[in-house]
């Protein structure tokens, strides 16, 4: 079935006939709760959690702003069409029932991805193969010729999702997985994704009314990403382009409406702080830090952690050390027993939290923990685990009135069994597909419950608060592209773009792009 429905939308200067569709947000597993969450504080309707992923409503502007403002996002998929398939022949058959002229000409060029959890469909390629064969035969009864396939750069991207003999095929709306946001300029061994990243510090519930301390920093992806929710800047900013930017209707002045709104933006007033034993991980971390224009808020100083000091101000620390996996560490275990003895001594008043691997290293901290959280990185089942630090010992805090769990940690800490309680997606991480990615698996929709959310991060609605201006976030512009973003026609990441006519018919290209 073709999944659309159509809505009355109010403009200041006339009334508009939106059509409203199904949407699919892909994320990691274990941050499914924080992306429904966002997507509830953008105005998302029907926002269903899944798998590895958020299901919600919304027309062509709440597609646009998904994919430009979700910090938790992997991918923005649009459904067209549902349907059972237990053949390759009744997948060819299904898709060649879809009118393509209203997607593509023969002009342009698509490209086809898979993923597949069947008995019947073994192979992710050939599922790709039959659905591009059923495009390409329609487009030659019809027409005569073909559109073309492009791996690198098409001008549509289709998903195609079979679980069992359930299929989904969906338009991809982001194109380049959502986590390259494109401030990165250079990083280090084994970085850590940005979605990951983001997710982290929403789970933590930081309100950003505290300093940030990542004391080993790596490339800088957490200061970066605690910077842009802090001040509440749309991740899509750095962006060259979204896969919906080539669509036929792809609407020019909705998008550039969305991206020069900067009322949403605000100050920040506190500090976030990086250190790194390695000067190259240092400089690397000050170089992305400088593309993205926030040196004005984000530190970083080489410092090994065993001489970390009490911080002057009240501080949240989110820090992803080493474990041996990804990137190999001379004494592994005392580095953990290092991060205890800094934590105990030298973060007192404050919570800090670590993501890790191995338990033996979660050991070696020596401190109990307030909450465990299961989460992926890559395809290795981690924890990221909540430190409250408090001066004294535990009796004499509870006896102050200090709470080291509350209940909402407890629920949490009820549910840190069910990563393993579930170990098939265990064996589906080890696909080619993997973590990035996210996969949409067949599932039983559950309401969305922001009271049941973990982390929560309600300072960050879109409340309408007074902001930062743009021109704040320009001070470093320089660095990023040689220019003011005054308006986002004359800048357009990275380059002057003219728009021309939207282009329906998929005669000729709406604008000029320039070359990398």
């Amino acid at each position: 079935m073709i999944l659309g429905r159509f809505a009355l939308t109010l403009h200041p200067d006339n009334i508009n006939i939106m059509e409203k569709y199904e949407l699919i947000a892909k994320t990691f597993m274990g941050l499914e709760p924080v992306l429904a969450k966002e997507l509830t504080q953008l105005g998302a309707s029907d926002v269903e959690i899944g798998r590895r992923m958020v299901s919600f409503t919304g027309d062509k502007e709440m597609m646009y702003r998904a994919n430009f403002q979700l910090h938790t996002a992997i991918r923005i998929l649009k459904p067209i069409r549902h349907f059972k398939a237990r053949s390759a022949d009744d997948v060819y058959d299904e898709i060649k029932k879809i009118d393509w002229t209203e997607y593509l000409g023969t002009d342009k060029t698509f490209t086809v991805d898979s993923v597949v959890f069947s008995e019947e469909f073994r192979h992710s390629k050939f599922v790709s193969y039959k659905v591009k064969d059923a495009i390409v035969d329609q487009f030659r009864e019809k027409m005569g010729k073909r559109p073309n396939i492009s791996i690198s750069n098409p001008d549509i991207r289709l998903n195609m999702h079979i679980a069992e003999d359930k299929c989904t095929l969906s338009l991809d709306s982001s194109g380049e997985s959502l986590h390259r946001r494109g401030y990165r300029q250079e990083s280090v061994e084994a970085p850590l994704n940005e979605v990951l990243a983001a997710g982290m510090i929403l789970l933590s519930g930081w309100q950003a009314d505290t300093d940030f301390i990542d004391p080993m920093c790596g490339s800088g992806t957490l200061l970066i990403e605690a910077a842009l929710i802090a001040k509440n800047m749309a991740p899509g900013l750095f962006r060259k382009e979204f896969a919906f930017e080539k669509w036929p209707d792809f609407d020019a002045d909705l998008f550039d409406e969305i991206y020069n709104d900067e009322s949403l933006e605000r100050e920040f007033n506190h500090k976030i702080y990086g250190y790194d034993i390695d000067m190259k991980a240092v400089n690397t971390a000050r170089m992305n830090v400088k593309a993205a224009g926030l040196s004005d808020i984000i530190t970083v100083e080489q410092q090994d952690f065993k001489n970390f000091t009490q911080p002057a101000n009240k501080s949240i620390m989110i820090s992803n050390p080493p474990y041996g996996e990804r990137i190999s560490t001379p004494d592994l275990l005392g580095t953990y027993k290092m991060i205890g003895e800094r934590l105990k001594h030298q973060f007192k008043g404050n919570d800090a939290w670590i993501l890790s691997y191995r338990e033996e290293c979660f050991d070696q901290i020596g401190l109990k923990p307030s909450i465990k959280i299961p989460l992926y990185n890559g395809s290795l089942e981690c924890e990221f685990r909540k430190y409250q630090m408090f001066d004294g010992k535990l009796k004499d805090f509870r006896s102050e009135g200090g709470i080291v769990k509350t209940e909402e940690e407890k629920r949490q800490m009820a549910e840190k069994h069910r990563f393993k309680k579930e170990r098939e997606f265990k064996k589906r991480l080890e696909e080619k597909e993997e973590n990035e990615e996210a996969d949409i698996l067949s599932f039983t929709f559950h309401r969305h419950d922001l009271s049941k959310n973990r982390g929560g991060h309600e300072s960050f609605d879109r409340s309408g608060k007074e902001r930062s201006g743009r021109k704040e976030f320009n001070k470093d512009r320089k660095d990023f592209g040689g220019k003011d973003r005054k308006d986002r026609k004359d800048f357009k990441r990275g380059g002057k773009r003219e728009f021309g006519k939207k282009d329906f018919g998929g005669k000729k290209k709406r604008f000029d792009d320039d070359e990398d």
